[in-house]
C-alpha cells in the first residue's frame, strides 16, 4: 500500500500487488470480513461504502504521483479538512512527513523523490502546493471508473499486448468503411 485515504463512504487505496489477482482477493475479504465486524459491532446491515469495487492500472512513470495526490486530497475536495495533514485516516502523514504507518509501503517512484527520507518529505509536499488542476481529477475519476489504464500510450500498448484486450477508451469516431 502507498497511499490511501479512508472517506465516510468510500476508500481509494494505491497498492501494488505482489502477484495478479491479489488487490481483488484483499478487496473481497475486506467486504466480507471487515463489513461484518462493523455491522456486528454497531448492530446495522448493509454495506459501508458506496458502489462497487473497481480499480484501474497506474503507469508509475507518469500517472503515480499524481494518484498520490489525487488520493490524499480527497478529504479536501470533500470539505472536510483545510490541508490533507490535517485528516487523520489518510497516508499522507507518513508521505508527507514521515510519520509511521504500518500500512504504507514506499514505491520506488516515490523514493526517486530525494536520496533521504527529509528530501523525499519536501519534494512530496511540494506536489501539494498548487491545487490539482480540474482536468486531471477529471481524468483520474475517468478512468478508475470505467476501469482504463492510466498512463502513457506506450504502457498503454504494453498492457493491451499483453492482456490482448483494450484498455484505455475507444475512439470517438465511427469506423471508416
Amino acid at each position: 500500500m502507498h497511499a490511501y485515504v479512508l472517506m465516510t463512504n468510500h476508500v481509494h487505496l494505491l497498492a501494488t500487488p505482489s502477484r495478479g489477482g491479489q488487490i481483488g482477493r484483499a478487496m473481497l475479504a475486506l467486504g466480507r470480513c471487515y463489513v461484518r465486524f462493523v455491522n456486528d459491532r454497531y448492530r446495522r446491515t448493509g454495506t459501508l461504502w458506496e458502489g462497487r469495487y473497481k480499480s484501474c492500472l497506474v503507469d508509475s512513470e507518469t500517472g503515480l504521483l499524481r494518484c498520490y495526490r489525487y488520493i490524499e486530497l480527497n478529504p479536501v475536495r470533500a470539505g472536510m479538512v483545510a490541508l490533507p495533514s490535517d485528516y487523520r485516516w489518510s497516508s499522507h502523514a507518513a508521505n508527507a512527513a514521515g510519520l509511521n504507518d504500518p500500512l504504507v509501503n514506499n514505491h520506488p517512484a516515490y523514493q526517486a523523490l530525494g536520496a533521504t527520507a527529509s528530501e523525499r518529505q519536501l519534494v512530496y509536499c511540494r506536489l501539494f502546493d498548487m491545487p490539482a488542476a480540474s482536468d486531471e481529477v477529471h481524468t483520474i475519476r475517468q478512468y478508475l471508473q470505467r476501469q482504463h489504464a492510466l498512463g502513457s500510450s506506450r504502457f498503454k500498448d504494453a498492457i493491451e499486448r499483453q492482456l490482448a484486450r483494450r484498455v484505455g477508451p475507444a475512439k470517438v469516431n465511427r469506423p471508416r468503411k
